[in-house]
């Protein structure tokens, strides 16, 4: 939940509660086709501009410093590293309009990521990569909270390097997080999708210097992770590399010791039902969320 905009020496961050889904270009309409999509959506065309120096100081912090025009408006954002996975992401966000398409770097220095040594490097960001992409967006009540669904098309270009977007992202506006997990398992069981847990300021930056590093694992909710990470790489790669990591970290979580029955069941199920090119059936975006949903209950009752 955050708010849309926020006055540019405010210190404190509104947080975003985000559940992000892959989507094959070719189910796009079979998703359109979904009954909670049956309004007309707001059509926008954002061209968005993520900067970072030379030495890739964002990068590296896991921070994204973004200017975004949509129509006569430009707005500046910055998003820390989203928290979380299977797809659901909490970050925190500050978000302001700017005069035109240059960085307020009076606006970025008063944040507190920056207030300590990433404060320094403020005046050396650049332009790093760009996002280019067509947001179709509803406004859906459901279960008594109030959901933003988008559905994002276009590219991510990274110096010579390119990559499509094709992404459905279900942002919590209003009411609880678990509206967020049972509406993405409504369309998961007619339309094949599948968790995302990597940004597209992560992924243009992974393209940009031609490298994909995935997460450690040892726990369950780790090795779901990892996979999820694993098949974000594969279809922005082309690396076959990518595909058998995701396919190792499945198999190894359907061994887990730590998995009682029912999650068992849903792993294994993961293992089947991902197809040889690397998509998801109904039946493995149901399993995949299920699971993450599983993970992050188990979570937070440590």
């Amino acid at each position: 939940m955050k708010n849309s905009t926020l006055a540019s020496d405010s210190v404190s961050a509104p947080t975003e509660i985000e559940l992000k889904l892959a989507l094959a270009p070719t189910q796009l309409n079979m998703l359109l086709c979904h009954p909670a999509l049956a309004e007309s959506p707001q059509w926008q065309h954002l061209a968005n501009t993520y900067f970072d120096t030379s030495a890739g100081d964002m990068a590296k912090a896991r921070i994204a410093v973004r200017l975004r025009k949509i129509d006569d408006r430009v707005l500046q954002t910055v998003k820390t590293a989203g928290h979380g996975g299977g797809g659901l992401s909490t970050r925190q966000e500050w978000e302001s309009q700017v005069p035109g398409p240059q960085l307020d770097q009076r606006s970025l220095a008063a944040l507190p990521p920056f207030e300590g040594s990433l404060g320094t490097v403020i005046s050396a960001l650049r332009p790093a990569l760009r996002t280019d992409f067509t947001r179709r967006s509803w406004q859906i009540n459901w279960q008594g909270s109030h959901i933003e669904l988008v559905i994002d098309e276009g590219e991510i270009v990274s110096g010579d390097a390119q990559a499509a977007i094709c992404e459905v992202e279900l942002e919590l506006k209003a009411g609880e997080p678990e509206a967020l997990w049972a509406m993405a398992l409504t369309l998961a069981e007619s339309v094949p999708l599948r968790p995302s847990d990597t940004s597209k300021a992560a992924r243009g930056n992974a393209l940009g210097v031609q490298q994909w590093t995935l997460p450690e694992a040892s726990a369950p909710a780790q090795w779901l992770h990892r996979a999820t990470a694993a098949l974000d790489a594969y279809h922005d790669s082309g690396l076959e590399e990518h595909l058998i990591i995701a396919q190792q970290a499945l198999a190894t979580l359907a061994a887990h010791p730590q998995l009682d029955e029912g999650s068992r069941q849903e792993a294994q199920t993961l293992t089947t039902e991902l197809t040889d090119s690397g998509h998801p059936t109904s039946a493995y975006g149901v399993a995949a969320l299920t699971l993450a949903h599983r993970f992050a209950y188990q979570t937070t009752l440590r």
